[in-house]
């Protein structure tokens, strides 16, 4: 084993006044996760709430998904996902924030999960988040009482998408202009195209296409 990276899956499972089932985006966790575990990697699992994780985007027909849905050690851990008070941050290299529209409403107020990720930042780590992860970014703030995203490149699921999925007046907030009120640098492909950002230990994706090269820019960071 190379190093312990920490996953961070929502564990909000429902669409606003909509009532749909949501949850974490399941490509979002498998695609990263193939990348990073076949390169020698162990992947922890944490949730707001611990325990089981909510699954959207439930795709076995992918078969990176269907490879880490069968595999019984890390589908345990998705279903038995860590609390946030159980994590040493010590422990990780780096932080991954899976995306999910109920990211949405659990991730940017979870004040223990983003001081997970700024001690892991601050000890020399990497930050990971793709689609609607980087709600888990909004609030981190690091030693100095900067926004951990203010004045770096961030890619993230833009507000013409929210739009298009039909979700403008469902979500709290619209992410892409949340970002942008803490001094992020947005950059963006048209609709549904996968892009990534890397930018001082920071790497973020803008949606569901963009969650492997999430993972391999990642690793890439890892072992440069």
């Amino acid at each position: 084993m190379k190093g312990r990276i920490l996953f961070v899956v929502t564990s909000h499972d429902k669409l606003g006044s909509k009532g749909d089932s949501t949850g974490f985006y399941l490509s979002e966790v498998s695609h990263p996760w193939k990348i990073l575990h076949d390169a020698g990697y162990e992947i922890d699992f944490v949730s707001p709430q611990g325990g089981r994780a909510p699954v959207d985007g439930f795709d076995l027909e992918d078969p990176i998904n269907q490879c880490f849905w069968e595999n019984k050690t890390y589908r345990a851990k998705v279903e038995q996902t860590m609390k946030p008070s159980e994590v040493d941050p010590k422990r990780y290299l780096a932080i991954h924030y899976a995306g999910g529209h109920g990211t949405m409403w659990d991730f940017p107020e979870n004040d223990a999960l983003a001081a997970i990720a700024a001690q892991i930042y601050e000890q020399g780590g990497f930050v990971a988040a793709v689609c609607h992860g980087p709600a888990g970014l909004v609030n981190i703030k690091l030693g100095n009482g900067e926004y951990l995203v203010a004045n770096k490149v961030i890619s993230t699921f833009t507000d013409e998408e929210e739009e298009a999925a039909g979700l403008t007046d469902v979500v709290p907030f619209l992410l892409e202009s949340k970002l942008k009120e803490r001094g992020a640098i947005i950059h963006k492909a048209d609709l549904w195209k996968a892009k990534v950002s890397s930018d001082t230990r920071l790497i973020t994706g803008q949606n569901p296409a963009s969650a492997q090269l999430v993972g391999e820019n990642l690793l890439l960071e890892l072992e440069m």
